[in-house]
Parts: structure tokens; C-alpha cells; sequence
């Protein structure tokens, strides 16, 4: 059984104009998207490789749009319990956090994306502190992009440092980070990340072909239970990043624990209500 823990996907009606900007937005990386943008064209691309589930990671670029994007992720939860994973978005400068993270839990979400780059806030600030002590009261995990992003290719919002920050002040906060602990951040991961109390996901893995000793002594040093299979689909092959964990010099109950046995024990750990689709 394969989960993917990062994906994304839009409403039907902004997919095309949000892949098109995105596209443009990450041209450097010469990276072209996998599907449409749309859930039906990530549950194709999920049947094509051979995906049971994925996370979609749902994200409030600024306060004024957080309530629609977790409509959608909602909306979502509704109607594809059995494929989609949905989670919501908080916005640090947004009013009323609490309310919000209230309304998504009741729909059963319990678990929201972070992208300090499109927020323009490093993840160890102090405007993400309210945010942060919620998701630890309320036990509502959080993933967060990490390292190298075009849109700020010169300053990156989260690094290894800052997520030791954030913990070293949120010990019970559940967070994952995404990209293995960063693009091109894989030394400081090593050196900062591996063995703590934090969360990796692995995705993008197959776009870094010259860190693939880097990758794979991440996956050797890290705690086997808090790796998670990651693609982030759109912007990746699945089908490539499924077979990077495949060949990577690991046990096979590892693998096991990556590609699924992990997510089903962070989000039964959360109360996330999922229809496992065995």
C-alpha cells in the first residue's frame, strides 16, 4: 500500500490559471506538472502509478483567502474520502485561528500546510507562535514547505535551524517537513534534524539526482517511523519518487513504514478520521 503524503490540487474552475502561474513561477526548476491541476487528474495520475491515498496540501497564501481554501479542502473530504487526504491552511495574520482550526476539525481535518515562502514569514518567527502553540494544543499535525523555493530562491523561510527553533519551543508540536528537511538543505538535515522529534517527507527526491547519497543517508540516520512517502504531485513523477524509495538501501520493513504503516500512525495519532483504501 502506497500513501503519498504531498500533493496538490484546485477547484476545477482556478486549476487552469493556478498551473499556468505556478508553471511560470517555478520555470528555473525546469519542472513541468504531472496533471491538470484538478482532483480527478491527481486520482488518474494516483491509478497510473499505483497510489492509494494522497495528502493534498491545501495552502493560504494570504489571510483574505484562508476560509475559501479550506472550503475547498472540506469539499474535498466530502467527496473523496476514499482517495483524498485534505488539509486545511492557517494564515499567522488572519483573524480568528482558533474558530477556523475549530471549523476544520469538525469536518473532520485535523492537520494544515505551511508555505513561509508564499507567506513571506521565516517559520521560526514569532508571528507564527500563536499558530504553532494551537496546533500543538489542539493536537492538529503541520507539514511546511522547507529549503530552496524559486519564488525566493535567494532567502529560504524555513531551514533546518529554524525547525529546531520552532520545536525547541513547541516539543509536543507535530511537524513535518517537507523535501526531506529542505531543498538543498540536506547537510544542515543531518546535522540538525536527524534523530529529533520531527517529521520528514521525502518528497522531490528524484529532482536532486546529485544528492542522492545525501538522500539516502538521510533515510539510514532518521528515525525509520517519522519518514513519510512524498511526491509533490504535480511537480514531480510519481512514479519515479515511488521508485527511489524502492531502490534506496533500506529494510524492507522500513520501506513498509515509509510508504504507508507512518501516515495511518500520525493521522490516527491526530483523530484524522480517514477511510483507509486498502
Amino acid at each position: 500500500m502506497i500513501i503519498d503524503f504531498h500533493t496538490h490540487c484546485f477547484p476545477d474552475a482556478l486549476a487552469p490559471r493556478a498551473i499556468g502561474q505556478l508553471t511560470n513561477t517555478i520555470a528555473s526548476m525546469d519542472i513541468k506538472p504531472a496533471t491538470d491541476g484538478t482532483a480527478t487528474g491527481l486520482m488518474a495520475n494516483m491509478a497510473r502509478v499505483g497510489i492509494h491515498m494522497s495528502v493534498v496540501c491545501n495552502i493560504a497564501t494570504n489571510a483574505r483567502q484562508m476560509q475559501k481554501v479550506n472550503d475547498f479542502a472540506i469539499e474535498l473530504k466530502q467527496k473523496y474520502p476514499q482517495a483524498l487526504i485534505p488539509l486545511g491552511s492557517l494564515h499567522p495574520h488572519a483573524e480568528g485561528l482558533a474558530e477556523e482550526l475549530d471549523r476544520l476539525m469538525a469536518a473532520g481535518i485535523h492537520g494544515i500546510k505551511l508555505h513561509p515562502d508564499y507567506v513571506g514569514i521565516d517559520l521560526d518567527a514569532s508571528n507564527f507562535e500563536p499558530l504553532f502553540a494551537l496546533c500543538e494544543e489542539k493536537n492538529v499535525f503541520v507539514i511546511t514547505h522547507a529549503g530552496f523555493d524559486p519564488l525566493s530562491p535567494d532567502h529560504f523561510h524555513c531551514t533546518p535551524a529554524m525547525v529546531r527553533r520552532v520545536m525547541d519551543r513547541f516539543s509536543r508540536l507535530k511537524l513535518v517537513v517537507a523535501h526531506m528537511g529542505g531543498l538543498n538543505c540536506e547537510e544542515d538535515t543531518l546535522a540538525l534534524l536527524c534523530g529529533r522529534n520531527v517529521y520528514l517527507d521525502t518528497s522531490l527526491m528524484t529532482h536532486r539526482p546529485d544528492k542522492a547519497a545525501l538522500l539516502y543517508r538521510i533515510l539510514q540516520t532518521h528515525a525509520p517511523d517519522r519518514l513519510l512517502f512524498a511526491t509533490d504531485t504535480p511537480w514531480t513523477d510519481a512514479a519515479g519518487e515511488i521508485e527511489a524509495i524502492q531502490n534506496a538501501p533500506i529494510s524492507p520493513e522500513v520501506r513498509e513504514m515509509i510508504f504507508s504503516k507512518n501516515t495511518i500512525s500520525l493521522l490516527s495519532s491526530c483523530q484524522y478520521d480517514v477511510e483507509v483504501n486498502k
